[in-house]
């Protein structure tokens, strides 16, 4: 069941919104708290979001950019500012569509189909996990912190998946070895050892320090 949060400070279409699409079979969330867009965003991990311009506090353009910043989910923006300033905006920001209010719901149900299908059929769903600030996209293999954000090797972006799948438990080191057997790479205790000392070395570089904890003779862990 794909996921769509609705960025819409309109209560009333908001909650029309939701009711209309879950009859889709959509699973479909709203914001309520507007100072807390992208936490919500982390948590829920929608496939597409609908997009207001005038939002409280910060305006849709600003969200559009920071979630541009962690993840490709298609972007519409549902707004009455329908001039070709604000579409053409909209679009420079990262959006993939704007429809202007007010729209029927057949066609916004339409579009995003066609959308959906367009984005999914063949990459599959993007993923974001979090853990305390620090963002791991599945769909593109980096790893995000503030304002930096890294590029991952395979296996690095598969060694931090592990840790962020068990955040907060040690992870034998034999596990990790194991699941990096299933996928293929292979790797002995002290090449396991390296590739830790490695993406160390990367988080420290965008300000994670001791971000990877060692439990002495076990393993692994993220706290």
């Amino acid at each position: 069941m794909y996921r769509i949060l609705i960025v819409e400070d309109e209560l009333v279409i908001a909650e029309a919104l939701k009711e209309h699409l879950s009859k889709w079979g959509y699973d479909v969330t709203y914001i309520t708290d507007f100072k807390e867009i992208m936490a919500q965003f982390i948590r829920f991990n929608p496939q597409m979001v609908l997009m207001d311009i005038s939002l409280p506090f910060l305006n849709g353009y600003h969200w559009c950019t920071e979630i541009r910043k962690i993840s490709s989910v298609p972007i519409v923006f549902l707004s009455s500012a329908a001039d070709n300033l604000n579409v053409v905006m909209a679009i420079n920001m990262g959006a993939d569509d704007f429809i202007a209010k007010p729209f029927d719901l057949s066609v916004l149900t339409a579009k995003i189909q066609a959308l959906m299908r367009r984005s999914y059929s063949l990459s599959g769903q993007v993923n974001v996990m979090e853990h305390k600030g620090v963002i791991l996209n599945i769909s593109s293999a980096t790893l995000a912190y503030e304002n930096e954000k890294i590029e991952l090797t395979k296996n690095d972006f598969k060694l931090m998946q592990i840790l962020f799948e068990k955040a907060g438990t040690v992870v034998s080191r034999d596990s990790i070895m194991t699941r990096l057997w299933e996928d293929d790479n292979f790797v002995d205790d002290n090449t396991l050892t390296v590739n830790i000392a490695r993406i160390r070395k990367k988080l420290e570089d965008i300000g994670l320090t001791d971000f990877i904890k060692t439990k002495k003779g076990i393993g692994y862990f993220i706290e």
